[in-house]
């Protein structure tokens, strides 16, 4: 595998895990990128464009980052808490009345950011097209009655998290999320990330799909534990219902998916855009504009739900919308918050070592949260830092 790309001295070992998870994990296409104090010191990618073709991967190829994408749906909350604009200590309902329905209405917009709202599923799930539809998407979880009293545990909002965030953003600003996202935080920092593709930069984006687990030497396999299994096989489980909440599930190659704004599920971006958009979170990149001030990072990581997940089934860690380094999702060090997206992608930001990270990948593996590919090259970043 010709990997291509550049990494500055020291990094060495990022590029050969990543031609490692060719050569051993089953990896199609996909690119990696590092900054550190707002610099690039990683920027690499190998492989196909498709997961299903032959064109090679380019510099500037973007994909679907599922999950990943909360992340920067989470930082557009926080932004506008940090101009004053949101209170994360007031009820949703004080930005958005409807949603005080069916004993929601003491629900605080940081327990939404949290995944302690209580509403991971709906008990009629949208389509793809009434999921594509804001409105649509906002009314059905408006009038969803939680499944826990809200505050009171914490459960992965899987899919809701797109309505939950974008209709917050659009009853705060009076724009869309994924218009938003893209006036104040993409074009400022210079990332190419999309919530909402934009029909001009569709030939820059590769076909996803599945990709099975290597039986190769060196291939890592990992068995879930029982009640993981079987949570995800149980139709009525939280965990079925979380995920299921769209049904059936979108053609996550289908244009008209991806040029709808899903702040939960349908991102998509380059690793070079996700690392330099978690670089911006914590400091200047190039020389230019910073999102978060030092006490909105703190705000952002800081711990606030822990322990067993009632829909992931494990014990996850949450800041405020972001995944925070443990057992479940490992990233650089305790001080790292970021998010996966399910089956291969992940980003995050260490300030601790003033470092940013982006992966993707078109080849999506049954991993929710920590994917091998990934987590080889988390621990290589960790080895050039040592």
């Amino acid at each position: 595998m010709d990997v291509n790309g550049t990494v500055a001295e020291g990094f060495e070992p990022v590029r050969d895990a990543f031609a490692r998870n060719f050569e051993l994990l089953g990896d199609r296409g996909a690119a990696v990128a590092v900054y550190r104090d707002g610099h690039r010191v990683v920027d690499l990618w190998a492989g196909t464009k498709d997961v299903d073709g032959a064109a090679p991967w380019e510099r500037g190829t973007a994909q679907i980052v599922r999950s990943a994408t909360k992340g920067v749906a989470a930082a557009a909350l926080l932004l506008l808490s940090q101009r004053g604009e949101l209170d994360l200590d007031a009820p949703v309902g004080e930005y958005w009345p409807e949603f005080k329905a069916a004993g929601k209405e003491r629900t605080l917009v940081r327990q939404l950011l949290a995944h302690r709202a209580g509403v991971p599923v709906l008990d009629r799930p949208l389509t793809p097209e009434e999921a594509a539809d804001p409105e649509v998407g906002a009314a059905a979880v408006a009038a969803q009655a939680p499944v826990w009293e809200p505050g009171t545990d914490h459960g992965y909002h899987a899919q809701t998290f797109s309505w939950l965030t974008g209709e917050l953003v659009r009853r705060v600003t009076g724009r869309g999320v994924g218009a938003w996202i893209a006036d104040e935080i993409a074009r400022p920092v210079g990332a190419d990330l999309w919530l909402g593709l934009p029909e001009a930069e569709r030939a820059r984006v590769g076909r996803v799909g599945p990709v099975a687990a290597p039986e190769a030497a060196g291939g890592l396999r990992t068995r879930p534990k029982r009640a993981v299994s079987e949570a995800y096989a149980d139709p009525g489980s939280l965990t079925r219902r979380a995920f299921g909440a769209i049904s059936p599930l979108p053609d996550e190659n289908d244009p008209g998916y991806r040029a709808a704004a899903l702040p939960a599920s349908n991102g998509i971006a380059t690793a070079d855009g996700l690392a330099r958009f978690y670089a911006a979170l914590i400091g200047e990149v190039d020389g230019g504009r910073r999102l978060f001030t030092p006490e909105t990072v703190e705000l952002a990581r800081a711990e606030q739900s822990a322990g067993p997940d009632r829909v992931l089934v494990v014990a996850t860690r949450f800041g405020l919308g972001y995944m925070l380094h443990g057992s479940a999702s490992p990233m650089l060090s305790p001080a790292s918050f970021g998010h996966p997206g399910r089956g291969g992608s992940l980003a995050f930001a260490d300030p601790a070592s003033g470092l940013a990270f982006g992966y993707v990948t078109n080849g999506f593996r049954k991993s929710v949260t920590a994917d091998p590919r990934a987590q080889a090259l988390v621990r290589a970043v960790r080895t050039a830092l040592s």
